[in-house]
């Protein structure tokens, strides 16, 4: 299992969560951007810079990912493909994506887009509470126990 971040947007917290997870467990971790990114120093750990533009680095994600994968993203499109494609997609607020809730996230996420076109004044997800932190640590660390078995 790999482990890939959609890292443009994600929080600087989740990916040091990240990063402890990477080498306490010996897992292969890359982070996808389209800036460059300093990682640490790590035989898991790894940044790749994608060419700027519209959701480069979402199709370099949805190029690489193999079924069973765990991608880290808040973007609701690219978890809808990912969980098509058989990867498990996690939030930085620590939701699970599923077959069974990411048609709902997509409809409310056009909902909201539409809204926010037709000029309603309606503000972007709240900062990152340390509540957000501890929800992503656990559903990590519970998807990863299942994953690697008793």
């Amino acid at each position: 299992m790999h482990i890939w971040v959609d890292a443009d947007a994600c929080p600087g917290v989740i990916k040091d969560i990240l990063f402890r997870v990477a080498e306490r467990l010996q897992l292969p971790l890359t982070l996808v951007a389209n800036r460059l990114l300093r990682v640490p120093p790590s035989p898991y750990i790894r940044a790749l810079q994608v060419p700027k533009g519209f959701d480069v680095a979402d199709a370099e994600i949805v190029e690489r990912v193999a079924g069973g994968d765990l991608v880290v993203t808040a973007d609701i499109p690219l978890a809808a493909t990912l969980i098509d494609k058989g990867a498990f997609a996690l939030s930085p607020r620590g939701e699970f994506y599923s077959s069974e809730n990411i048609r709902e996230r997509l409809a409310l996420r056009d909902f909201m887009e539409g809204m926010r076109g037709a000029g309603a004044d309606i503000a972007g997800p709240a900062a990152l509470s340390q509540a957000d932190r501890q929800a992503f640590a656990n559903q990590l660390d519970r998807f990863l126990a299942r994953r690697r078995g008793p």
